[in-house]
């Protein structure tokens, strides 16, 4: 009755599991826990989600303990169809699958998960915390039944240990046996039963993963120990050995539970960042009351009430309140910021201190919390270079271990079968590819989320080798060595004479056509009455040189369309002007009109304005900071060579070039790389992402330019370049600390094979050995976990770098 009943209740459980998976089936909730493929957000593809081909999901998976697991789920998941492509990692439990929703839905790939012996919920659904916290109940109390029949095993194994010979009757020595033989069936069955059914699981799917061995060494152990006991007499009945047993299981487990547990504190900022919007929230109904309902109904321009300790739940602006938020994951600000009633505030940043009303101007996948979590959700699945090398070791590893165990049993066999097979089993028992497989991940994972507590996105999880390793480091100069803003210091006409307010009028008419920095300094222009005098009917912008435009004025060229240029001093002015000007945007009239831009026409300067930047107040000490730890530091810069030599020496670069484009920066990069120099390239994201997807390891800083279009490995989130000292001192740590671990693992392997081959190992100790070995990896890769950041990095303002200033190319 109690077996018909156990069954009933799995049945249902897995009934319940499969209705919820078909509730995700639904098109509308696919962006809970994806977004298109190559998309932004769903809004730039379709309105409709059901209408778009190709998604990329994030999920949560359970029961995951090694790469084993992890090349299971990909290989079972890869032979589904409609699966463009799948990525899983064993230290985040999650994956990441690209399907087609033409062919497939979530349930049924759900549904390949649950059959390859794996649970997976969505990564964004409050309930894979809820399932991650039951998780680590069910393994606590597996370990504390353990340790409880280990002590009361040990308790009638001690009389064996001390009694002298005839001290201890064959009947006790019997009924000892007997009671500790009943202690242990429970033990295998609750708290090992996870291991022998994994085992199963991949013995039926054809594969070999780290639950097999540990079954079988287990299994091995008990049934000697069990023929002893019930033949004292036979070839087995020498000694047994359930004290042992259950001290590898007691063991066994805790190393796990505290590994899970050490886990999820040293690399659960993803999670920390997925979970952090409410599910529900206080809105403003047409009574003017507040009801709570779910995130998913509220729309733009709803008032929602968001109450100290929440998270604001969307981008708006507080239209009721004042308070403190706390924006350090979303901006890189350390320091509470101030919210005064018409202040913006973000999704995903906290409301510190007081009750407040806000109005929703974005939502979803429209705010930058999702550009963040959409970078991070993209780092944590990927497998460095390094992990995919142990996880091309660990499959070979096993199998070579297998064989081992019974190269083992055959050599002692004719001596004692008993210890042939019990040293077998520890063989088996001893061994740890878990070790190997997460020393890697573990602590790339734990670097990926202590920088990004302290304002640094990893979008590549290969830029931290890379990084750790780099020699030379190239900077932009405009809106990365400098200050990000620009100014117009003076205006000057081409011939001498006062700037005449019409040509300031067509430089701010231009202007405002372009969101470059350049253009926004010239918007600043006061051109009085004129304002309006000028209408803008073609627009070009060309990068790193300027904007080429066809105007026109009722008061001007007898109200004549003229193509007219704004850009850098090759570009606007072919490289004519009267005076030499250190920084300056060059405005200029075409002579005639090409039908393409192949011929280059006759131009006639018209006027230019000089611009002035100033270099950041860090940038010198940054430079210095990065040379005493044996790095050398360039400079490329599309400006003239008169402000990048100025910028140069004031942060003390002995190594610039001016005038140079993005493809003569790219072309600069790949000539270190040709020397085999591992080249590190720091720019705005803005005009340099090629040169930043060409290097070795690179940096943007992420308020330049929308995050899901840069190109770099880190993403800086406020302003200050002291971060990227930190990043790299950071990175090198880091791989030390993996060059520890994969140390660790490979000498403890190397080593304890041998000695329990040799039966110099008891089953204990294996055990003992085999969770010390997984645990210290994580507990080295904890101490990641606790760098601080100790500066308070301020807020960088909107912009991006000047491209087109006094130069043929970007800046």
């Amino acid at each position: 009755m109690q077996k018909d009943s156990h069954l009933l209740v799995s049945e249902e459980k897995r009934a319940q599991a499969e209705e919820e998976h078909v509730l995700l089936d639904d098109p509308q909730e696919w962006p809970q826990f994806g977004k298109p493929a190559g998309a932004a957000t769903p809004s730039t593809t379709s309105s409709d989600p059901a209408t778009v081909p190709i998604w990329d999901s994030h999920v949560a998976l359970e029961g995951m303990f090694c790469a084993t697991c992890a090349l299971s789920i990909e290989e079972a998941l890869r032979s589904a169809p409609g699966i463009v492509r799948v990525e899983v990692s064993a230290a985040a439990h999650r994956a990441r699958i690209v399907w087609d929703a033409r062919l497939t839905k979530p349930s049924q790939w759900f549904a390949t998960i649950a059959q390859a012996g794996y649970r997976a919920v969505p990564a964004q659904d409050i309930y894979a915390k809820t399932l991650r916290q039951a998780s680590q109940r069910k393994m606590l109390w597996r370990w504390l039944l353990a340790t409880f029949c280990m002590m009361q095993v040990m308790m009638y194994a001690w009389p064996a240990y001390e009694a002298k010979p005839g001290d201890l009757s064959l009947e006790i020595e019997t009924l000892l046996r007997w009671a500790s033989w009943l202690i242990c069936i429970p033990m295998l069955i609750y708290s090992c039963g996870p291991f022998f059914s994994g085992a199963w699981r991949d013995l039926r799917q054809g594969r070999i993963s780290m639950d097999l061995p540990v079954a079988l060494g287990m299994a091995i152990t008990f049934v000697i120990s069990s023929w002893g006991t019930f033949d004292p007499k036979g070839i087995f009945g020498r000694e047994v050995y359930f004290d042992s047993l259950s001290m590898f299981a007691a063991f066994l487990l805790a190393g796990r539970w505290l590994e899970v547990r050490l886990r999820d504190r040293t690399a659960g900022a993803l999670e920390n960042v997925l979970n952090r919007l409410p599910d529900s929230v206080l809105q403003r109904q047409d009574d003017g009351q507040f009801a709570r309902v779910a995130l998913r109904r509220v729309v733009l321009g709803d008032v929602l009430k968001v109450l100290p300790g929440e998270a604001f739940p969307a981008d708006g602006v507080i239209v009721r309140g004042h308070t403190q938020a706390d924006e350090a994951l979303l901006t890189g600000e350390s320091r509470p910021v101030s919210k005064p009633e018409g202040c913006a505030v973000v999704a995903g940043s906290f409301n510190l201190s007081a009750m407040v009303e806000m109005q929703v101007q974005a939502l979803g996948e429209s705010t930058r919390f999702a550009e963040i979590v959409g970078l991070m959700e993209q780092a944590s699945t990927q497998k460095p270079r390094l992990a995919q090398l142990a996880d091309k070791v660990a499959g070979p590893f096993l199998l070579g271990i297998l064989l081992l165990a019974a190269a083992t049993a055959a050599y002692w066999w004719p001596h004692d079968p008993g210890k042939g097979l019990l040293y077998a089993a520890v063989v088996l028992i001893v061994t740890c590819p878990c070790a190997l497989s997460l020393a890697t991940p573990v602590a790339i994972l734990t670097a990926a989320g202590s920088l990004a507590r302290q304002g640094v996105l990893v979008r590549n999880l290969q830029g931290l080798e890379a990084l750790a390793k780099v020699h030379t480091i190239v900077f932009d100069k405009t809106g990365t060595l400098t200050q990000e803003g620009l100014a117009v210091q003076a205006s000057h006409a081409a011939n001498g004479e006062a700037l005449p307010a019409e040509y300031s009028a067509l430089a701010v008419a231009l202007a405002k056509q372009s969101m470059h920095p350049v253009s926004k300094a010239l918007q600043s222009l006061s051109v009085g009455e004129d304002e309006h005098a000028w209408q803008v009917l073609l627009l070009q912008e060309l990068a790193g040189q300027g904007l080429r435009a066809q105007v026109q004025s009722s008061a001007h060229w007898q109200g004549q369309p003229r193509w007219v240029r704004l850009g850098s001093l090759a570009f606007a002015a072919a490289g004519n002007w009267p005076q030499t000007l250190t920084q300056a945007v060059y405005l200029s009239l075409e002579q005639s009109e090409p039908e393409g831009m192949a011929s280059a026409p006759a131009v006639l300067p018209l006027a230019a304005f000089e611009l002035e930047e100033c270099v950041r107040p860090e940038a010198a000490q940054v430079v210095h900071d990065l040379q005493a730890l044996g790095i050398q530091v360039q400079l490329l810069s599309g400006d003239g060579p008169a402000a990048v030599a100025r910028v140069a020496e004031a942060v003390g670069i002995a190594h610039y070039q001016a005038q140079r484009s993005p493809q003569d920066k790219l072309l600069a990069l790949q000539a270190l790389q040709a020397q085999n120099v591992t080249v590190g390239m720091v720019g705005d994201g803005l005009n340099d992402g090629p040169v930043l997807a060409g290097a070795d390891v690179s940096f943007a800083f992420g308020r330049a330019v929308p995050l899901a279009r840069a190109r770099s490995d880190f993403v800086v989130l406020g302003s200050d370049l002291r971060q990227i000292v930190q990043t790299l001192a950071f990175a090198r740590k880091t791989l030390r600390i993996v060059r520890q671990n994969l140390g660790w693992a490979m000498a403890y392997n190397i080593v304890s094979v041998p000695f329990a081959a040799l039966g110099m190992v008891p089953p204990w100790l294996a055990g003992l050995g085999m969770a010390a070995s997984s645990l210290w990896v994580v507990i080295n890769a904890a101490r990641l976990a606790g760098s601080k950041n100790q500066l308070a990095l301020p807020l960088q303002a909107e912009g991006a770098s000047p491209q087109w200033i006094n130069q043929p190319s970007a800046g």
